[in-house]
């Protein structure tokens, strides 16, 4: 699976597990709701810099917004 496809499944759980909405993470991370929602879509590949800020945002290491598998996804593929 390719590596954006695993953090934005990763951001999207954890911030769903969290009860977060995207502004709030955004707000919390110091970035804009649409590069958030981008990021989950797998549209943009975030740079290590702000995987650190979203880790902080959501309090979780930074290596688990990378891991594979390790929050599962939690809604259906997009169609496209």
């Amino acid at each position: 699976m390719p590596l954006n496809t695993i953090v934005a499944n990763n951001l999207y759980a954890l911030r769903i597990q969290r009860k977060l909405s995207q502004t709030a993470v955004a707000k919390a991370a110091r970035l804009s709701v649409s590069y958030v929602s981008m990021i989950e879509r797998g549209q943009r590949s975030p740079p290590l810099e702000t995987l650190e800020v979203l880790a902080k945002a959501l309090k979780v290491t930074t290596i688990s917004l990378v891991e594979e598998g390790s929050h599962g996804r939690t809604r259906p593929p997009r169609k496209r």
